[in-house]
C-alpha cells in the first residue's frame, strides 16, 4: 500500500513556518537573526561606546514610533512559538533547552511586556531624539545604545559595564535626561525583541523537526508493515520538497540511524542531497548541536537581565549619569544635594 503525507497536515506545517519566517512589523526588522554579536569585554564597551557616539547622527526630525508596533507584533510571535512548544510537548516530542527556558519562565517574559505596555505610552518616542544615519536610522538613539549592549553581550546585562559604556558615550556626547530615564524601557523592548528573534528560530526549527518526525514514523511503519513500499514513501518526502536543513536532517537522522538496512535507504537520500552543497550529514548534525547550545545562552541571558531590571534602583542610575545632575550637585551651598528625590525630579 502506497502511503501518501497528509495534505492537510503538509500543508499546515508549511503556512506555521511561513509564519515564523516573514512575520515582520516593518522593512528594518526583515533580519531576524537574534542580537548577537561579537562578545565585548568591559573595556572594549567603554571603547565602543565612544565609537558610537562619534557616529551617532542626530536627525532634526520627530522619531516615529515604531517600538509599541514592534511589542504588539513581538507579542504575537511568542504566543504562538509557546502554543508551538506546548503542544509538541503533549506529542511527548522533546524540545530544545532553549524551548524549555522560554516555556518555564513565559510568565516572566509576560509581565515585563506589560510593563513596557505601561512605561511606553503611545508617541512616547517623539520626545527622544532619533538617528538619522546607520542601520538604526529612524529609531531613537537611546534604543540603539541598548541594541548594542545587548548584541555584544549575548543578551547578559551587567549594570557596571552598562554604567561605564553610558559614561564612556557622554565622554563625546551627551545623553538627555529623558534618554537616561528610557534606558530600562528600551532595555526590556530590546530584551523581548531578542528573545521574540530566537523564539522564532526555535519555532521554525520546531516545525521542521515535527515535518522529519512525521516522515520518520511513516517510514518505520512502512518498513514493518510493508517494507516493499518504503522506496514509495521515500518518494514521497522528496516530492514534499522537505527543508533539507540542520533541523530536520539531525532529527530525522536521530530516529533512523541504527533502526536497520531498509532505513538507511532514507539516510543515504539525504546525503546525496547534500552532496551538492559541500556538507554531510554529521557536519549537520554537530551545527544542529551548536545552534542548539547558543540558543539557550542567549535565551537565558535575556531572561536574566528582564530579571535584572525589575531588581534595579533606576533613580540612582540616572542621577549617577546625568550631566545636568551634577552640575547641580556642585551649589556650594548644597541646597539641590540635600533634597529628596521627588523634590530633585520636580527641580
Amino acid at each position: 500500500m502506497k502511503l501518501k503525507l497528509i495534505p492537510a497536515a503538509h500543508e499546515l506545517i508549511s503556512n506555521m513556518r511561513s509564519f515564523f519566517q516573514t512575520n515582520d512589523a516593518r522593512p528594518s526588522y526583515s533580519n531576524e537573526e537574534p542580537l548577537r554579536e561579537e562578545l565585548f569585554s568591559t573595556a572594549q564597551m567603554e571603547r565602543f561606546g565612544k565609537t558610537l557616539a562619534a557616529r551617532h547622527t542626530i536627525s532634526l526630525q520627530p522619531a516615529k514610533d515604531h517600538l509599541l508596533k514592534r511589542l504588539a507584533d513581538n507579542e504575537d510571535t511568542l504566543q504562538e512559538v509557546r502554543k508551538l512548544l506546548n503542544n509538541s510537548i503533549k506529542k511527548k516530542y522533546q524540545i530544545s533547552p532553549a524551548g524549555e527556558w522560554l516555556i518555564d519562565n513565559f510568565y516572566l517574559i509576560e509581565e515585563h511586556i506589560r510593563i513596557a505596555k505601561t512605561h511606553f505610552p503611545k508617541n512616547y518616542s517623539e520626545d527622544l531624539p532619533q538617528l538619522s544615519e546607520g542601520n538604526s536610522a529612524g529609531l531613537t538613539r537611546c534604543y540603539d545604545l541598548v541594541l548594542q549592549i545587548i548584541s555584544h553581550s549575548d543578551g547578559r546585562i551587567d549594570i557596571d559595564s552598562l554604567g561605564n559604556f553610558i559614561a564612556a558615550y557622554q565622554t563625546i556626547k551627551q545623553l538627555k535626561l529623558g534618554e537616561l530615564w528610557a534606558i530600562p524601557i528600551m532595555l526590556r523592548l530590546a530584551l523581548i525583541e531578542n528573545i521574540r528573534r530566537v523564539s522564532a528560530r526555535l519555532a521554525i526549527d520546531r516545525v521542521d523537526r515535527n515535518l522529519a518526525d512525521y516522515w520518520a514514523e511513516k517510514m518505520m511503519e512502512t518498513t514493518e508493515n510493508a517494507p516493499k513500499d518504503l522506496i514509495l514513501v521515500i518518494a514521497d518526502m522528496a516530492r514534499s520538497n522537505p527543508p533539507i536543513l540542520s533541523a530536520f536532517v539531525a532529527e530525522l537522522i536521530r530516529r533512523l540511524r541504527g533502526k536497520g538496512p531498509d532505513l538507511a535507504l532514507v539516510l543515504n537520500w539525504i546525503e546525496q542531497q547534500l552532496a551538492g552543497s559541500g556538507v554531510t550529514s554529521n557536519e549537520l548534525v554537530n551545527a544542529d548541536n551548536q545552534k542548539q547550545a547558543a540558543d539557550q545562552v542567549s535565551i537565558s541571558n535575556s531572561i536574566g537581565s528582564l530579571r535584572l531590571l525589575g531588581a534595579m534602583d533606576w533613580r540612582t542610575f540616572v542621577e549617577s549619569h546625568s550631566i545636568v545632575e551634577k552640575i547641580l550637585l556642585q551649589d556650594k551651598n548644597d541646597v539641590y544635594g540635600q533634597m529628596d528625590f521627588p523634590t530633585r525630579d520636580r527641580y
